[in-house]
């Protein structure tokens, strides 16, 4: 049971690292961004790729963020000038290019095969029973170290910019200011926080594979952002730790209902998310811990 738990709680660590670079995004910055997992499958591929070419891991981590934070900036210089509904197209269709690639060009990724054999985080230099506690306990720092970041970003001059971009971008180019700079480095920013959990998590189940990066994940991320409250980094942790945890706990409820088919139950439980997500946007439009200002917090 110590185990699962451990699994569980890396699970919503990884959640909550890419839903971090989403709040920075759209919760104080206004971005629409529904290709959120193209990032996150960058960072693994390529943190997988380069560790199994016999790089370090932390040198692997280090080129997956900056590789998906570069992958955003072409995105960021097109559809930001166009408007906030082209980036949300333009996100969404990338995310599926990266995963169409990934799929074919199999001289590379192996298509379809996926992925085996990653080296594994602390493999070798701990006690295997021990490795998945250490996981844990790094991916709670890097947690922590990132919200940091991302509280500093938002408190700073320019955290203040996309606050007022977000709010009021006409005003902003009143004063002499270019949004769409500021909003390219915003999602560059985000884009490069998925890619270091994209890689964080390749390197934990040490097999990937394109069908583990579908839209789905995208948009249970931005449930997540919903639930807690957008604009809010207590809100993401909260609804992180909501979502993922009745995603994963959910699956209990099969030896509860024994007459229910694993079709049958993952269907309700898609209902159970989409009613609750219905009900706060009813109900707390701001999310459960968000404001109505939408200020952070």
């Amino acid at each position: 049971m110590e185990g699962y738990f451990i699994a569980i709680s890396i699970s919503v660590l990884i959640y909550l690292l890419m839903a971090s670079g989403l709040a920075l995004q759209y919760g104080f910055t206004g971005l629409v961004n529904f290709g959120h997992v193209g990032f996150f499958a960058i960072g693994s591929y390529t943190s997988a790729l380069l560790a199994l070419k016999g790089v370090p891991i932390p040198v692997s981590l280090a080129a997956a963020t900056a590789l998906a934070a570069l992958a955003a900036y072409p995105l960021g210089m097109i559809s930001l000038r166009l408007g906030g509904d082209y980036l949300a197209i333009v996100t969404l269709g990338f995310s599926e290019a990266v995963r169409m690639t990934l799929q074919t060009e199999e001289w590379l990724t192996r298509g379809m095969h996926g992925l085996p054999g990653i080296p594994r985080l602390f493999a070798g230099w701990v006690d295997p029973r021990m490795i998945d506690f250490c996981i844990f306990l790094l991916l709670l720092a890097v947690c922590a170290v990132v919200f940091l970041l991302i509280h500093h970003i938002i408190r700073s001059p320019f955290g203040r910019v996309i606050e007022a971009i977000r709010d009021n971008e006409v005003a902003v180019r009143a004063l002499g200011k270019n949004p769409a700079q500021f909003k390219t480095r915003s999602l560059m920013i985000g884009a490069g926080i998925a890619g270091l959990a994209g890689g964080l998590q390749a390197h934990y189940l040490t097999f990937i594979s394109p069908e583990q990066y579908v839209p789905l994940i995208t948009f249970y991320i931005w449930i997540a952002l919903v639930l807690g409250g957008v604009g809010s980094l207590r809100g993401v942790v909260i609804g992180t730790v909501l979502l993922v945890g009745f995603l994963e706990g959910s699956r209990f409820l099969r030896d509860v209902f024994t007459g229910v088919s694993e079709v049958q139950l993952a269907s309700v439980r898609i209902w159970i998310i989409g009613m609750a997500l219905i009900c706060v946007v009813l109900y707390r439009p701001q999310g459960l811990f968000g404001k109505s200002s939408r200020r952070s917090n």
